[in-house]
């Protein structure tokens, strides 16, 4: 297994050392062909950045969806919203302090809702983000399972939540002249992940 970079959202992913569960698979998070990315609103429109490093593992059997496990970490100092001087900010005690807070964490507490004919349901966990931890909740779909001209076994998942930044402690904001407040509360995060069958 290649060392977890320092998964969110965005993530995903269960733990090293626990088993999988009979008739799953164990996936690790193939970070070259994954993204975490989110938006919030600035003013009049929305800003979009990502994550660049992150990790993480799923397991999951696609004949029993409601076993899924599912554990991730973020490197909060990776953020990239494609403005040097904003993303510099972000990294601040402003917002994320990642000298005091270098990861984001999300692990797994259960599936529910679950459509197998879609392969869709919710994915429910834990978020620890700036070091405040609250229960979250995924929209989720399993995308496939193939193996690449290569020889390698992947698996595709999607997920998207929304969450309120001011829960987790990020609060910083500025009044605007007309009334309101630059900096949306609520932020989505959509993760897309291949993951690489471990063995």
């Amino acid at each position: 297994m290649r060392p977890m970079r320092s998964l969110p959202l965005l993530v995903l992913l269960a733990a090293a050392t626990a088993p999988a569960p009979s008739g799953a698979t164990r996936y690790e998070v193939d970070d070259q062909h994954t993204s975490v990315t989110f938006a919030v609103r600035h003013l009049f429109t929305e800003v979009e950045g990502r994550f660049r490093t992150f990790g993480g593992e799923i397991v999951f059997d696609p004949a029993a969806p409601e076993q899924a496990s599912i554990k991730g970490t973020i490197d909060t100092a990776s953020i990239d919203t494609n403005v040097q001087k904003r993303d510099e900010h972000l990294r601040s005690a402003d917002f994320f302090d990642v000298a005091k807070y270098p990861k984001i964490e999300f692990t797994s507490t259960g599936v529910s809702d679950i459509d197998k004919a879609t392969n869709k349901g919710k994915i429910l966990g834990n978020l620890t983000m700036h070091g405040v931890t609250k229960p979250v909740v995924l929209d989720a779909q399993f995308l496939g399972a193939a193996t690449d001209p290569w020889g390698n076994r992947k698996a595709g998942f999607a997920a998207t939540t929304t969450i309120n930044r001011k829960d987790f402690g990020l609060g910083w904001n500025k009044a605007l002249e007309s009334g309101g407040l630059l900096v949306g509360d609520e932020v989505t995060i959509r993760i897309n992940v291949e993951g690489d069958v471990r063995e």
